[in-house]
């Protein structure tokens, strides 16, 4: 990425042996990879000295890809098992953020799915030993986008990143936490003694990413269980190591996102306010997001003009010229797909600094879309993943509307 923003030459490097091989003009090679991914998405993108910066157990062997969905990146031959909690379920009746559930539900998750690795059939014998030696797990939760709109929080704002930093924060501290009181009765993961202070300097990390969430943007309550539960994970895991190398990712949940009822999946925003389905033996199904109401009465509306304006939905398809609807207030409803009768979308920008806000806070990464409009350039293909490795995602995966 240095030699693509410098305009240098990159050589490449023969797979065994590392061999210099060819060279090549470095921004030649971005254009080629930014105008197929303009015809039809891929490639997607992965910055291994990020991954790697990050990973828990580098002294047995680095990271060297992900599952296709990017969200498990781990070593190779080994595999996670997943489970993702609905973040409404802790929003409480005055709107705030039940910490204190919200960690309860951690802690028998991650338990959970500790016991899981022991009563698990693997596709290989090599993928079973390094899961049974290294015991990775992949908590996550979806929903994001709902709980940030019933809160009256648009999705591309500060303060929407600064809510979601401090709930993905908490998450995976909570995790770390659990599993290294797991540790304390179990004994840590096998592979913990060779990688014990490589995955410590990882922890430390974590906290200090937490420091640094904007204080003004997040109750305080979640703000100090946030950052707190990191100098417990430090201290914790230090005298009694961990019983996961991995605890946390955030995988799609789009399957299971309809199975708990959610609005949104994973940490993805709506992809719009009205959807239409299609069932099998024909006919479509119209689904209208359901967290409308809350982030209506969050901003301030009555019931009568909440009424008017799920109507207005109901019936147009956008929330854009409703009646009674404040301007300002727009921004709360934007979804990721511009809507046929409506001009207002999240930037892809918008898409990239959410995953930078909760990148610092997940053992794994992130499997999202970055959703870019149809009449974006080649150009702007090579800028987004550009941005993406200097805000320090992991990955990153892009979709221009109408492509292949």
């Amino acid at each position: 990425m240095r030699t693509v923003v410098d305009d240098r030459e990159w050589t490449t490097k023969s797979v065994h042996g590392g061999i210099p091989m060819d060279k090549f003009r470095a921004r030649e090679l971005m254009k080629d990879m930014a105008d197929a991914a303009w015809i039809c998405g891929d490639p997607g993108m992965q910055f291994h000295t990020t991954i790697n910066k990050w990973h828990t157990c580098p002294n047995t062997a680095p990271i060297n890809a992900s599952n296709p969905c990017s969200e498990y990146m781990f070593l190779d031959d080994s595999a996670c098992n997943l489970a993702s909690l609905n973040l409404m379920k802790f929003r409480s009746e005055d709107g705030e953020f039940e910490t204190e559930s919200f960690c309860h539900a951690v802690n028998i998750t991650i338990t959970a799915q500790e016991i899981e690795v022991d009563n698990a059939s693997y596709p290989t014998s090599k993928i079973e030993h390094n899961s049974h030696y290294f015991r990775p797990l992949g908590l996550g939760y979806a929903n994001l986008g709902a709980l940030l709109m019933a809160r009256g929080l648009a999705y591309d704002s500060e303060e929407g990143r600064a809510y979601s930093a401090a709930i993905t924060a908490l998450m995976c501290g909570q995790a770390y936490k659990q599993s290294a009181l797991i540790a304390k009765g179990q004994g840590p993961f096998k592979g913990f003694k060779k990688n014990r202070e490589s995955m410590l300097k990882v922890m430390k990390m974590h906290g200090l990413d937490a420091d640094q969430i904007p204080d003004k943007y997040v109750p305080s309550d979640l703000l100090t269980a946030a950052r707190k539960v990191w100098d417990d994970v430090v201290t914790f895991g230090r005298e009694f190591g961990f019983r996961n190398a991995q605890t946390t990712v955030l995988a799609p949940t789009g399957t299971i996102g309809f199975m708990m009822d959610c609005d949104t999946t994973g940490v993805e925003p709506d992809i719009a306010l009205v959807k239409y389905k299609k069932l099998v033996g024909g006919g479509l199904l119209k689904i209208v997001n359901q967290t409308i109401p809350l982030a209506l009465k969050k901003l301030g509306y009555i019931d009568e003009q909440i009424e008017h304006i799920i109507a207005y939905i109901d019936k147009n398809d956008t929330i854009e010229g409703a009646p009674h609807l404040k301007e300002e207030h727009l921004c709360v409803f934007d979804c990721a797909f511009k809507p046929a009768k409506g001009s207002r979308t999240i930037h892809y920008g918008g898409h990239i600094k959410m995953m930078a806000a909760v990148q610092p806070f997940i053992s794994g990464a992130i499997s999202k879309t970055v959703n870019m409009p149809n009449d974006v350039k080649p150009e702007d293909i090579t800028n987004t993943y550009i941005e993406a490795w200097r805000l320090g995602l992991k990955a990153i995966a892009i979709y221009r509307d109408g492509c292949k």
